[in-house]
């Protein structure tokens, strides 16, 4: 049986930046039952401008929708920003809004921060909003999560794990 296609996205700019470090870190850990993709070229996107879709959109948005359309599912995690969603994933959110990309695709998201709430509560809204398929089990908040990785970048909070777990098992529940 061939893994499923998971797309990790995160929704900071950083290079290794504790959201893209969790992301590669479950990647370590579930690759041998799935097949991860990083998106890491997130701060690429221009801003969103619908006249940018007149015709062909720039190269970089066909990029995102491929990998999202050809992924099983997508794994999104991200920091909060001012009590909401970075600039950067809510710019590649709206890209994807004049597509079906999302529609019943299924989806999980992290959100990795010191509170997290605000954050949680628009990405869901807006993952709603564009037709992904987010089990109620597929979502969850890691408070203070750099100190949860060690220096090589692997989650080592055994209470972190364990949540991890629960949320992949949903999230992989829903991609079947």
């Amino acid at each position: 049986m061939q893994k499923k296609k998971i797309l990790g996205i995160s929704g900071s700019t950083k290079v290794n930046s504790t959201n893209e470090l969790i992301l590669r870190a479950i990647a370590k850990i579930y690759g041998k039952s799935l097949n991860f993709e990083i998106y890491a070229e997130i701060a690429e996107l221009p801003h969103f401008n619908s006249d940018l879709e007149i015709g062909e959109p720039p190269e970089s948005v066909k990029k995102l929708r491929q990998l999202i359309e050809n992924a099983d599912g997508v794994l999104i995690s991200t920091p909060e920003y001012v009590f909401s969603l970075p600039g950067s994933l809510k710019n590649a959110l709206e890209w994807t809004v004049s597509t079906i990309v999302f529609s019943d695709k299924p989806t999980a998201f992290i959100i990795a921060a010191a509170s997290g709430e605000k954050a949680f509560e628009s990405l869901d809204l807006i993952l709603k909003t564009i037709g992904a398929k987010v089990g109620e089990n597929s979502k969850m908040i890691i408070k203070v999560a750099k100190g949860k990785l060690n220096s090589n970048g692997e989650l080592t909070d055994q209470k972190t794990l364990r949540e991890i777990d629960s949320l992949m098992k949903n999230f992989t529940e829903v991609i079947d």
